[in-house]
């Protein structure tokens, strides 16, 4: 994300990079209520949970929150890219809780004693996989595993899984259904309506540092709020770009010719979230043909002078 613009708008940090910072989180659009509620699943240790949500939607940016959440006597292990084999997955969280594991024989075993150590010390022992509609089915069964180990009256480990929608179809398979009976939560994170990307924009550029009025015309921020249909990474993406394009131009607001600009750059928008299923394609419609219009006016006006 570009930070050349930072100075020429009175920005103390980047407004919309796509790495998920805490520090920016937005608690609109029942992101709040999402949190808390993912937090009190996890620490139930019941069982499996899913995290369900849309490409760029968030679920990143709540995975990193959640682990920020817990308190010092959770042990954590956070995998990003779930790409391993089956007989690998173990041994990959059992090396990220600090477990020798030379002999693959014993590698569950070995796991399953320093779980128990920790749960009589009043520790709790969670693994997070992001992206977990991309692992093998094989390794998803592997892991189903560790949901055995419990004691008479908790699991010793608390398994989430989050991931795209695919998610929800992997697990249908036959021979997944013993790890689809273990979840007891699953949780869907919805892309951001209209008004809340509104409030997500305003609330980024607040924790960013800045203190004006509108930084974007109202023309400007509904064509990108449009394009982005409700993904808060399509937001910030192109959010970042039509910023850069506006100091380019040496303008203090930006407009719709600037966020054309940056969802060309961008490309098109991949997202499975079809803009008839949120309601809004004859609002599209309207939005490109006022944008068509303000397009020319601009032009005219710069012609004309």
């Amino acid at each position: 994300m570009s930070s050349l613009y930072l100075d020429y708008f009175d920005l103390k940090s980047p407004p919309f990079s796509i790495t998920p910072d805490p520090g920016f989180f937005f608690e609109g659009g029942d992101r709040g209520a999402f949190i808390a509620g993912l937090t009190y699943a996890a620490q139930q240790a019941e069982g499996i949970i899913l995290v369900v949500g849309e490409v760029g939607s968030g679920k990143t940016m709540m995975s990193r929150l959640l682990l920020n959440r817990f308190q010092s006597h959770v042990d954590t292990v956070y995998l990003p890219n779930p790409s391993f084999s089956r007989d690998e997955i173990i041994d990959i969280i059992a090396r990220d809780l600090g477990i020798p594991t030379n002999q693959q024989g014993v590698r569950l075993e070995a796991l399953q004693q320093e779980l128990i150590k920790r749960h009589a010390e009043g520790r709790q022992v969670v693994v997070l996989i992001d992206e977990a509609h991309a692992m093998p089915a094989e390794s998803i069964e592997e892991v189903r595993r560790l949901s055995n180990l419990e004691t008479d009256d908790c699991k010793l480990v608390q398994l989430i899984l989050c991931g795209q929608p695919e998610l929800d179809t992997l697990l249908a398979a036959p021979h997944l259904r013993q790890v689809r009976d273990r979840v007891v939560y699953r949780l869907v994170l919805n892309n951001l309506s209209r008004r809340d990307a509104s409030a997500y924009l305003d609330h980024r550029l607040r924790v960013a540092g800045w203190r004006g009025g509108r930084i974007f015309t109202w023309l400007g921020e509904q064509l990108l709020i449009t394009d982005a249909r409700g993904r808060a990474r399509r937001l910030n993406l192109l959010a970042d770009k039509a910023l850069l394009a506006a100091f380019a131009e040496g303008k203090r607001q930006v407009d719709v010719r600037h966020v054309l600009i940056a969802i060309k750059e961008s490309g098109a928008n991949f997202s499975s979230v079809t803009l008839e299923k949120q309601g809004i394609w004859q609002q599209t419609a309207l939005l490109m043909a006022l944008a068509a219009v303000a397009t020319i006016a601009i032009w005219l006006t710069s012609i004309l002078n």
